[in-house]
């Protein structure tokens, strides 16, 4: 399907229009985690610069994503006073003013910035999933995978592009700066979307609550229990590799192929998942790969580490992708799909908070890794449940139709 062909949505035979908000749509994307992630490769010189130590600035990591939990569920409100449209570009500016702030050497004023970027990451997670449903209707799928795997590359890039920028300008405000300065070149393309028309605030706005819906519980409880098991082993698998006898080298590669190998599953699960009506099959596979890649560390992490990597890799592109795509094909319209993703992104965030935390809690009462792994094969299971429970071929009832 070229875009000069899109059937449906506000784009029929406006190609150029359309390319706009593809670009418009992939570029917020990408924003979406490099300003957080861009820190971790410059631990040593932050705290070194902002004289604070391991526990201080673990909240630069955390606090975002208890925003995202917080901050969540108050999207759906602010679409009923504002076009969506509009508060993706608000959202842009205050991801940069979010930023800019982290560039401070006063930490209040970091921390700050670091409420303000998470925030406005929260209201973005939550828009783009309905702005694909409007603007794309009859390709979610294929949008919806685009913005995925878009959203593992900013990531990537954010990391990758640490250090390097870093040692170029001998500053770590440099790497950290760029973060600030995308989101302003992402205005360019967001501004012609406010014309777009049939996209906007609802005249008639109605509130629409899933909280009753069984659906609407199964795919909130997916999201949340494939965000505690992506947080959890990015966090934890280079210690949990280091521990087991392998070296920095060897714990770094196997780390990374879990964000590498997710790109391909980022990109063709969604496609997939929109062309069934019935997407347990796609669950049960996902289920596999994460169950046997945690299964493997917990049996012999340093027997085959990569490959353990690379099944938890596929596991987390698959679940993430799946997620995602429920929002979109589990709602009627835009307005239910915004809901869905505000309900299922602000619990899910929260749990995805504690998840790290629980497993190192559990690796320091018992003294290995055994029974937090343990732990994490157990809620493979339940998340496998809930997707089977949300890939049924039925969407959401708000609770004022029933």
């Amino acid at each position: 399907m070229t875009i000069k062909n899109l059937p449906g949505g506000p784009f029929q035979g406006r190609p150029l229009v359309a390319a706009l908000a593809i670009a418009a749509l992939m570029l917020a994307a990408a924003n979406l985690r490099g300003g957080l992630v861009v820190v971790g490769p410059l631990v040593v010189e932050i705290r070194e610069a902002l004289d604070i130590n391991a526990s201080a600035f673990s909240l630069l990591t955390t606090l975002p994503l208890i925003c995202f939990g917080v901050v969540s569920i108050c999207v759906p409100w602010l679409t009923r006073r504002w076009a969506p449209q509009q508060l993706a570009i608000v959202g842009l500016l205050v991801i940069s003013a979010g930023v800019s702030l982290r560039l401070l050497e006063q930490f209040p004023l970091v921390i700050l910035g670091t409420l303000l970027l998470g925030s406005a990451i929260a209201v973005l997670n939550v828009l783009i999933p309905g702005l694909v449903k409007a603007f794309f209707p009859r390709q979610v799928g294929l949008m919806t995978g685009l913005y995925s795997v878009t959203l593992s590359l900013g990531a990537g890039l954010g990391v990758y592009l640490a250090v390097p920028l870093m040692e170029q300008f001998g500053n770590w405000r440099y790497p950290v700066a760029l973060w600030a300065l995308l989101p302003l070149f992402c205005l360019l393309f967001w501004l012609p979307m406010l014309r777009v028309r049939g996209v906007g605030r609802p005249s008639n706005p109605v509130r629409v609550s899933l909280w009753r819906d069984k659906t609407a519980w199964a795919i909130t409880l997916y999201m949340g229990l494939q965000s505690f098991y992506f947080y959890s082993m990015a966090t934890w698998l280079p210690k949990i590799l280091l521990e087991s006898g392998l070296d920095a080298h060897q714990a770094g590669t196997a780390t990374a192929l879990i964000n590498l190998v997710s790109i391909p599953f980022n990109l063709f699960v969604p496609i997939m998942a929109a062309r069934m009506k019935d997407q347990r099959v796609l669950v049960l596979a996902t289920f596999a790969a994460s169950f046997t890649g945690v299964a493997g560390l917990w049996w012999q992490p340093a027997a085959a580490p990569l490959l353990w990597a690379s099944l938890i890799g596929m596991g987390c592109g698959s679940s993430l992708s799946l997620a995602l795509s429920f929002f979109v094909l589990r709602a009627a319209n835009t307005a239910q799909a915004t809901a869905l993703s505000a309900m299922a992104q602000s619990i899910g965030y929260l749990l995805a908070a504690l998840g790290p935390f629980s497993l190192g809690l559990l690796r320091d009462i018992s003294g290995a890794w055994q029974w937090a792994l343990a732990a994490m094969l157990a809620l493979q299971l339940f998340q496998s449940g809930f997707g089977w429970m949300a890939a049924r071929p039925v969407n959401v009832v708000p609770d004022q139709e029933r």
